[in-house]
């Protein structure tokens, strides 16, 4: 009786909260009294919910909480918008390329309020405006040669975004060098010859173009489809959290881990309460498991678990968690909120998970090069390895639980290994899906390949990408794979059937400046959605037609890393940067578009 009682109990809360709310609509205007589409405005309740933050400053778990949505619409032809008010204050933001912002508090507006938006023409303030994908593309006047510009856009953009404002700052060449230095020993692969040679290059970069601000090109043109979205953001966690990876469960509810504070956040994507569930450590487990000095110099974290990715068991809705900082599995049921630990004797680094139809739990090890199964009917792992490029690469893959031991007792081991343009050493196996017909595809981000494991027989077969650097895949219903090619702007669709791959472009401007981390398929409408991790956007490709849809989001820095859909087509996605406190207002957030909505009347 209980879920239903709580069901009950959030419709009344939703339709008493329809009584006392009204919808706000407004006009938007340029200075000579024309009415603006394509306004970005975004509604902020002020205050902000009250959250708890017992624990460690953040909410204890297992108890309610009642977070506040921030919605966005965007103006039609006519310059009108329509979004939902509140009985408490509120804050607008109104945003449009080539226009000052106009920030207003709900004291300060009538009833059908006619705003005016003011050209900008300042040269700084309007490069300022754009996203940091425009700013990278700059970097093609220092970094000519395109193999290390792809490196440079694979390895310094591998965590967070390049070209934001906190990257395109004025550095000395002392400080572009220790803030390298910190990447690799968080695990990017630059190059040990670009170590060296980029700090120099991105000092007199960045000074240059911040005292030529012209020279940033605009970004993606924004199209008259957005006046039927509908964009609300969720903030959860803190500028400590890293929201990396997530899952739209069957119940209705969302489900997001926090990396860094080893928490699960299960919402309610309709009315915005959530709560958190702390992952308590195993006896013996020590901060930053495995991998104990990786976030040494880290402000706040709480790593003992090191939570990646989650997937859904279709047979009785349990979720399973890869710990990237473990050997182990983690299960989480949903209805008791108790969490389960299935011990690995071998593999490093979980990753990303998927779970076939004979409810097998399938995920990349990401640093042992392996990919591992659970069955769940036996509760014993299969692994199976991956074929290396070289002795080499062998040996260093052995040994890089050695390394990361001696990387914790403070050894500079990352001045003692040689990296070199392919990353040797590191073939990482990353993104992971099931088809149609039961064959477990793989992606490996360094080697430029993609492989296929035939699960009866565990054959595995090995695949070269036309591209480089395929991080994530989704399979669609007809056994196609989508593949991200992170330093390529572009994605791949390969058709086993016909061994063939087809590049399609993303419609992002400048050309080749998106850094696309991850993609989904929404199979029942045949619609692929890749993130603008480097461009503040998500994006969507329409099988059938070829054609793309461009959907700028709220926030500036919103670098995503997962996509899912609700059951109503609704698109899913977290601002999960790491740092956090690169996003705009230093707050995670989880993001839901929904893209279909009636226009603006």
């Amino acid at each position: 009786m209980k879920p239903l009682f709580s069901k009950i109990a959030a419709g009344l809360l939703l339709a008493l909260t329809s009584l006392c709310a009204q919808a706000l609509t407004l006009e938007v205007r340029g200075e000579g009294g024309q009415p603006l589409g394509l306004v970005m405005v975004t509604l902020v309740p002020n205050p902000v919910a009250k959250i708890d933050a017992s624990d460690n400053g953040y909410a204890a778990s297992g108890k309610p909480q009642q977070g506040t949505f921030e919605t966005t619409r965007f103006t039609d032809v006519r310059g009108r918008a329509t979004l939902p008010d509140s009985a408490q204050g509120f804050r607008l933001r109104l945003r449009k390329p080539g226009f000052k912002v106009l920030t207003l508090e709900s004291p300060d507006l009538g009833a059908n309020p006619v705003l005016t938006l003011i050209a900008e023409t300042d040269a700084r303030a309007l490069a300022e405006q754009r996203p940091s994908n425009a700013w990278t593309a700059t970097l093609a006047r220092t970094l000519t040669n395109d193999t290390v510009r792809k490196e440079f856009m694979l390895q310094c953009g591998f965590c967070h975004q390049q070209g934001s404002a906190f990257l395109h700052r004025d550095r000395s060449a002392a400080e572009w060098s220790a803030a390298i230095q910190r990447m690799v020993r968080y695990g990017a692969r630059l190059s040990s010859e670009s170590q060296k040679e980029l700090p120099a290059l991105l000092q007199a970069h960045w000074k240059e173009i911040n005292a030529h601000p012209e020279r940033v090109p605009e970004a993606t043109p924004w199209t008259q489809n957005l006046a039927a979205a509908q964009i609300t953001e969720l903030p959860i966690g803190d500028p400590f959290s890293q929201m990396h990876d997530f899952l739209a469960h069957s119940n209705g509810l969302v489900y997001v881990g926090d990396n860094l504070q080893d928490r699960i956040y299960e919402i309610n994507p309709d009315t915005g309460a959530y709560t958190v569930y702390k992952i308590p450590p195993e006896p013996g487990d020590r901060l930053g498991g495995l991998l104990t000095g990786r976030l040494r110099d880290f402000p706040k974290h709480e790593t003992y678990q090191g939570i990646h990715s989650l997937a859904e068991s279709k047979k009785d809705g349990h979720v399973f968690i890869t710990p990237s900082y473990q050997r182990r599995l983690i299960e989480f049921d949903p209805r008791t909120k108790s969490f389960t630990y299935h011990e690995m004797e071998s593999g490093f680094y979980p990753h990303t998970i998927r779970i076939d139809a004979k409810d097998r739990v399938w995920f990349t090890l990401a640093l042992s090069n392996q990919v591992a199964m659970f069955d769940r009917a036996t509760s014993r792992f299969t692994l199976y390895d991956l074929p290396f490029r070289s002795f080499m690469e062998k040996l260093t893959v052995k040994l890089t639980p050695f390394f990361f031991k001696l990387i914790g007792w403070g050894l500079p081991v990352t001045n003692w290994v040689r990296i070199d343009h392919v990353s040797t050493g590191v073939p990482l196996p990353y993104g992971i899906d099931i088809a149609p017909d039961g064959t477990v595809w793989i992606a490996r981000l360094h080697t430029d390949e993609i492989a296929s494991i035939e699960p009866d027989s565990g054959k595995v077969t090995m695949i070269a990408t036309p591209l480089h650097a395929p991080r994530r895949l989704r399979i669609d219903r007809d056994g196609n794979l989508w593949i991200v090619m992170y330093n390529e702007s572009a994605i791949l669709r390969y058709e086993p059937s016909q061994r063939r791959f087809t590049k399609f472009e993303l419609p992002v401007l400048p050309k080749g400046s998106e850094t696309p981390y991850s993609l989904n398929v929404d199979r029942q409408r045949q619609q692929v959605w890749v993130t603008g991790t480097n461009s503040d956007s998500v994006q969507r490709l329409d099988i059938a037609t070829g054609t793309w849809q461009f959907y700028p989001l709220p926030r500036k820095v919103t670098f995503t890393r997962d996509v899912d859909f609700g059951a109503d087509g609704c698109v899913f996605l977290t601002n999960a940067s790491f740092p956090s406190w690169h996003i705009e207002d230093a707050q995670p957030t989880l993001i839901q578009l929904k893209p279909g909505g009636a226009a603006t009347p």
